[in-house]
């Protein structure tokens, strides 16, 4: 069964969030440096044996790539669902008047602002306005 949250759980949860999301971003943008650090170096190396350096560099992007799993995996323990290293988008599995949707955060935003149904992913992002209010509606 997966957990799901109310849009003031999803906002309380957030400075937690956006710290998890932080690290992911900053080791990611290490490791993507690492990466292309790694890749001359080895290009420079021996097929045979390669230098010092390139085993290092290979051996800190593994290390940052094990790093950015556990930071994902903390969010995945969490009930939420990591989207994308980029922009920092996570979603927060909800349910509005029996309709399975998503919270929708971006890391920078200082708080939960938008939605979108499962299937529809980040450009189907709507301002949780819209969606509050067609509720709301509809009750009356």
């Amino acid at each position: 069964m997966t957990k799901k949250f109310s849009l003031d759980e999803a906002n309380r949860m957030l400075p937690l969030v956006s710290s998890i999301v932080r690290d992911i971003i900053e080791h990611y943008r290490e490791w993507q440096r690492t990466v292309e650090a790694f890749e001359i170096a080895a290009t420079l190396s021996r097929s045979e044996k390669p230098t010092p350096e390139a085993e290092a560099l290979q051996h800190r992007a593994q290390e940052l790539a094990r790093d950015i799993q556990g930071f994902v995996g903390e969010l995945t323990r969490l009930g939420l669902e990591f989207k994308g290293f980029e922009l920092g988008l996570v979603d927060f599995p909800a349910d509005v008047d029996g309709r399975s949707v998503c919270w929708c955060w971006k890391h920078g935003e200082t708080a939960v602002g938008h939605w979108h149904d499962v299937d529809a992913g980040y450009n189907g992002r709507q301002p949780v306005e819209a969606l509050l209010h067609s509720t709301i509606a509809q009750h009356d």
